[in-house]
């Protein structure tokens, strides 16, 4: 099947997918009766599907058939599914408590709160460029509708001034060039004056609960804002229940829980996500030869479920960038997908990082457990360094939503096709009689019955089969095959594919081949 995804996403529009999403019963937004909550969302029956075929070939891809090692040999990777709610001091260990905190301002005008980093203007100095210094508007674009923004708060500044000019920046930035002895002014994104910001304050991103009848402090515990803990914690189990060895890897998918600031960009930025994370263990002078490893099977799984090489990329973070559990290690890598929103740049989709020892050595300092690996063939008692990569399964999801959505003003009956990888289509085929009589609806029901076992397909006689073939469009659906009155003299059906519409007649007999073929 020829994969025709159109790569150009800086053409596509999130107001549209976002529309779509919501009609196809992709995502809904959470609460929705009550007027939403945001940060949140709801995945429908298509969307939990799609959501479902990810997390299933991650899981598969590397866990129960895991990939190949450096050595030649398959890699060792045990699973675990580790409690939400934690004790507290594996916050403490971890370092989340102390320094998961995100700089927050609030406009007095429009009572909106914004994270610092994003959306407050200031002042960057760069190398002079002739009468100028490039005088930057930290203006990060990571929604859309900031580019105007941006641009009319930076037309201002050089009026005031007397004298400018806008320049090209990175992708995620933008730059004013103003004469050397003005002073840049902090400006909201949703107002017109400055003075209208709070100062920054630290806001801690954990979400509180209380464990037990009483509220008190002795009480006070936290969502997960993150599943890495729930590996390490299980290490030691591990080791004494599995037949397992340095290297080996443990594996968890599970949610997480992040009160952000300002959540964002649909499902990109929301305070419920999901994660997919193996927390990989090693020598500590293997640790370059895997960091390498998983960073380059990682790139390539994401491309194996549909995501193309024009809208992937690898960004190694610098030096300032890296967690502090990271910054003794390799360091980190970004796989980054190019989403409309940050086209023409990218944004994190998954993170590889050598985290070291770091985890291992905080909870045996603050448990007093002894968590040291006892290599036999060394006959020495060592810390493995960790090599992770963390996936997002929410973002992984939009990402494929992104891909897949493809307009086709020119096509007959289909506003938008979904052009998922098969392997990922919530609907991998669907069966249709042209008319509800004439023995049509029997043939296919007949058809349905001894394939719905194998692969998810739906039956459908309502609506002319133009509506219906439009419907399994957006929906992503790779095949259609319709029963009519030719089946009935001659046992063939046509085959209508996805991406292209194009049909072609094959056997009755012949379709449960053909799928195998088509999508394994």
């Amino acid at each position: 099947m020829t994969m025709e995804t159109m790569t150009n996403n800086s053409a596509k529009s999130m107001d549209d997918l976002v529309a779509l999403c919501k009609r196809r019963g992709f995502i809904f937004p959470a609460s929705e009766i009550y007027g939403g909550i945001n940060g949140f969302w709801d995945f429908g029956p298509l969307g939990v599907e799609l959501k479902n075929n990810l997390r299933d070939a991650w899981w598969n891809d590397m866990v129960t058939c895991p990939p190949t090692g450096p050595d030649g040999e398959p890699l060792s990777i045990v699973g675990v599914d580790s409690a939400i709610i934690q004790h507290p001091k594996v916050w403490e260990a971890s370092g989340h408590v102390a320094g998961f905190n995100d700089p927050m301002v609030d406009c007095t005008e429009t009572k909106k709160r914004y994270r610092a980093d994003h959306l407050v203007y200031d002042e960057v100095n760069f190398e002079r460029q002739g009468e100028y210094d490039s005088l930057g508007l930290l203006a990060v674009m990571e929604g859309e509708g900031h580019e105007e923004t941006w641009r009319r708060h930076a037309e201002k500044l050089i009026k005031k001034a007397g004298g400018g000019k806008l320049v090209s920046g990175p992708p995620s930035y933008r730059f004013v060039d103003l004469p050397r002895d003005v002073q840049v002014t902090v400006i909201g994104p949703d107002v017109d004056v400055p003075g209208t910001l709070t100062e920054p304050r630290m806001f801690n991103l954990m979400f509180e609960t209380y464990v037990g009848a009483i509220r008190d402090e002795e009480a006070k515990s936290y969502l997960r804002p993150e599943t890495a803990q729930g590996i390490f914690l299980n290490y030691r189990n591990i080791l004494d229940t599995m037949r397992v060895k340095v290297p080996f890897g443990i594996a968890q998918i599970g949610k997480a829980f992040r009160n952000e600031v300002t959540p964002r960009n649909f499902i990109f930025r929301s305070r419920e996500f999901e994660q997919m994370e193996i927390e990989f263990f090693c020598p500590p002078e293997d640790a370059r030869k895997w960091y390498e490893f998983w960073c380059e099977v990682r790139k390539n799984w994401w491309k194996s479920v549909g995501l193309t090489d024009a809208n992937l990329q690898m960004r190694e973070h610098e030096n300032e960038e890296l967690a502090h559990y990271a910054k003794s290690g390799c360091g980190c890598f970004d796989v980054e997908y190019r989403f409309p929103f940050t086209a023409p740049g990218f944004g994190e989709l998954e993170g590889v990082a050598d985290r070291t020892d770091f985890d291992l050595k905080q909870h045996e300092e603050y448990s007093g457990a002894k968590l040291k690996y006892f290599d036999q063939e060394r006959n020495e008692h060592y810390f493995p360094y960790v090599i992770e990569p963390s996936g997002g399964l929410s973002r992984g999801v939009l990402a494929l939503l992104c891909e897949a959505f493809t307009p086709t003003p020119d096509r007959k009956g289909s506003k938008y096709v979904m052009k998922f990888h098969p392997r990922m289509a919530p609907i991998q085929a669907a069966i249709f009689p042209l008319v509800n009589k004439d023995g049509m609806p029997e043939v296919a029901r007949k058809v349905y019955d001894e394939l719905r076992t194998r692969y998810a397909i739906q039956f459908d006689v309502k609506q002319s089969i133009g509506k219906r073939y439009a419907r399994m469009d957006e929906a992503g659906t790779p095949y259609c095959f319709t029963i009519d009155s030719d089946t009935l003299a001659d046992q063939t059906v046509t085959v209508r594919e996805r991406d292209t519409a194009s049909q072609e007649r094959i056997g009755l007999d012949r379709i449960g081949a053909y799928l195998a073929e088509h999508i394994g």
